[in-house]
């Protein structure tokens, strides 16, 4: 990992190291911790030791939604996947006891290698392009394919009727950090609820945000060594994921969220929509998706009701970000990029 910022949301240190070093085998300190760039929700932090390089992370202070921020759950899938064809980071520690930093949190491996911020990959040669792409799809088909039971994680969602209950819990999260009022939004909200395909039964481990630059790679080979900021994950149609990558890169390149919109996607040695859905199917022994416009739609709803959290977070000065207003402001046009698809054809 890189980019680190100045110190924030600061703890004391000298207490964080002794309890670590009761708690976690090997730890010693002393330590100091700079907080990464970027992310606006979970706040993370490279800790320096005398034993070593860990990556700490926390809830953030102050009141937050029900159910948000779930440091805890991060840690239980990723000690869960530890064993599994999914590459994660190792995890140390969690700790339950507020007292230590003002918030629970955990300790984990700090893994070194390459974080790609733009879809595009213009530092890569072209030809090296399309493997990073095929090896993220590689990985997400590797999570699909967990057995959840092996894994002990049967509890950790509830199976059948995914979309129903994700519709209603973001449409209430966003009603609950609402500042404006928005006709995608609301048109969305109802769209959905209409063109909800019927349940087929699929249950697999989600991300909730499997992109790029949540994924470490090889220093020098296209190879994920690890995917990381699972707190959104849980147990749901395996389709999200997929569908939430493909919405991610219909975005405007040169925006704050940046997509592949207006790249030629064959010329810069880039898979299609459609050539990167066929590799998952493919891989996953599908015969087609129906349905994808309901995907692709849904997923800018969710992300623009997530942001419109980070957005009221920001104007109740409790983010993690100093961009979070910022980002809070792309709930606009991701709601309008979310009506697009339900124009389009029913079949991928």
């Amino acid at each position: 990992m890189s980019h680190t910022e100045k110190r924030d949301f600061h703890f004391d240190e000298q207490k964080l190291a002794n309890y670590l070093e009761h708690n976690v085998p090997g730890f010693k300190g002393p330590l100091h911790a700079d907080k990464f760039a970027g992310g606006q929700s979970n706040p993370t932090f490279r800790i320096h030791a005398a034993s070593g390089q860990y990556v700490l992370r926390r809830k953030p202070p102050g009141q937050l939604l029900k159910s948000a921020h779930a440091v805890d759950r991060e840690f239980r899938v990723i000690s869960a996947l530890a064993s599994s064809e999914v590459p994660v980071a190792d995890v140390y520690h969690l700790c339950e006891d507020e007292s230590i930093i003002g918030s629970i949190f955990y300790l984990m491996e700090y893994v070194e290698g390459r974080i790609f911020w733009d879809p595009a990959l213009p530092q890569l040669p072209e030809p090296e392009r399309g493997a990073i792409y095929r090896e993220m799809n590689r990985v997400l088909s590797a999570l699909h394919s967990v057995d959840i039971a092996a894994a002990g994680l049967s509890d950790f969602g509830r199976p059948g009727n995914f979309y129903q209950r994700q519709i209603s819990r973001w449409s209430h999260q966003y009603r609950a950090s609402q500042t404006e009022q928005l006709q995608d939004m609301d048109f969305l909200m109802d769209w959905l609820q209409e063109n909800l395909p019927e349940d087929d039964g699929k249950l697999s481990l989600v991300h909730g945000d499997f992109r790029l630059d949540n994924m470490i790679f090889h220093p020098t080979k296209p190879k994920v060594l690890a995917v990381v900021d699972w707190e959104l994950s849980t147990l749901g149609h395996p389709l999200f994921d997929l569908a939430y990558q493909c919405m991610q890169l219909r975005m405007p390149h040169d925006g704050a969220l940046a997509g592949l919109g207006g790249i030629n996607r064959a010329k810069a040695g880039l898979p299609s929509e459609q050539t990167y859905v066929r590799w998952y199917c493919e891989r996953m022994q599908l015969d087609g998706i129906p349905h994808w416009n309901f995907y692709l739609s849904f997923c800018f709803f969710r992300f623009a009701a997530i942001l419109q959290g980070v957005k009221k977070r920001a104007l109740d000065g409790n983010a993690s970000s100093e961009k979070a207003q910022q980002m809070g402001e792309l709930v606009r046009p991701l709601a309008r990029m979310g009506v697009e698809p339900t124009k389009e054809s029913m079949t991928a």
